[in-house]
């Protein structure tokens, strides 16, 4: 911290209404910190202390001087804290509970990026159902869980949340590709290969197509975004994901993702949740910011994040 002996000083001559008495507390010289007040009087270009007889008293401004300097001295052992947290996790074990899809699509870029900076932090990742990953960070069995359309839980605490939209998903060749947004309509010109009922993808999908009175039947079902995403590459196929399932895909030029213009089209939420009791450790802390910085990063108008 920048002048924090001069800061350290004053503070001690305040409490002690001597300048010896605090060189003796500091077991510094009286000339040095004497020579540090005159600096900062000289500064302000008005007197810190009264300077009486057998004692030095705070002036008006120096008792307001003084209220920053202890508030400044506070917040910086709160940092020396958290630096000394963050020192920490250079080691530590993570689990993360999440859906098959972020397992498979956002979560490994995340992870590639957190190794970088936090090369012996071990990390697991369990893909579960939503109901399974509520359950698995109440119960302890995982630090963090990530999920689509979480429901509010007691005892978990949602850290963020980013509202998304599901889009047609394509090849850059594809016909599509060159339609945004698009209608639900113009999806039926192509075969399609969704999620199975397994996935909320399901739901949103197919409520969408029966409340615009569209004939909806895809050519395959799957409960796996990775056969979803190979369908689509190299054919005339379409599938339904969020920007988020396709970021990777779409900065590297392999997939586009169209926006869908369509009041009946859903969006949901994802989440990221912690436990509400009970203090997460650096490592922890550490990959919760990783996640939320990388979705922060994902340019796109269907995304608004909202973090607590």
């Amino acid at each position: 911290m920048l002048h924090a002996r001069a800061l350290r000083y004053l503070d001690e001559v305040a409490r002690q209404g001597s300048i010896r008495a605090a060189a003796e507390r500091l077991n510094v010289s009286s000339s040095a910190i004497n020579r540090q007040i005159l600096e900062l009087e000289d500064g302000l270009g008005a007197q810190i202390f009264h300077r009486l007889s057998k004692r030095l008293r705070l002036t008006p401004i120096g008792e307001l001087l003084i209220a920053h300097v202890r508030q400044t001295l506070k917040d910086y052992e709160r940092l020396q804290l958290r630096v000394e947290d963050l020192k920490g996790a250079r080691t530590g074990d993570v689990t993360i509970a999440t859906m098959n899809g972020l397992a498979g699509g956002l979560l490994p870029s995340v992870l590639a990026a957190f190794r970088k900076a936090h090369p012996r932090v071990q990390v697991s990742v369990r893909s579960l159902f939503a109901d399974d990953i509520v359950k698995a960070v109440l119960a302890g069995e995982a630090d963090l869980g990530l999920a689509y359309n979480l429901p509010k839980t007691p005892g978990l605490t949602a850290s963020a949340t980013w509202h998304t939209r599901l889009g047609a998903v394509v090849v850059p060749t594809h016909p599509l590709a060159l339609r945004s947004p698009a209608r639900l309509a113009d999806c039926l010109d192509y075969p399609i290969v969704l999620g199975d009922q397994s996935m909320t993808i399901h739901a949103l999908i197919t409520s969408a197509f029966h409340e615009a009175s569209l004939p909806f039947e895809p050519t395959f079902r799957s409960n796996s975004i990775e056969f979803m995403k190979a369908m689509v590459h190299g054919a005339d196929f379409v599938t339904f994901l969020s920007r988020i399932d396709v970021d990777e895909e779409q900065r590297k030029g392999l997939l586009v993702y169209v926006t869908i213009k369509d009041r009946h089209l859903q969006g949901q939420t994802l989440t990221l949740v912690r436990r509400s009791k009970g203090m997460l450790d650096a490592a922890v802390n550490l990959l919760e910011e990783e996640i939320k910085t990388t979705l922060a990063a994902i340019e796109t108008d269907t995304i608004l994040p909202s973090v607590s």
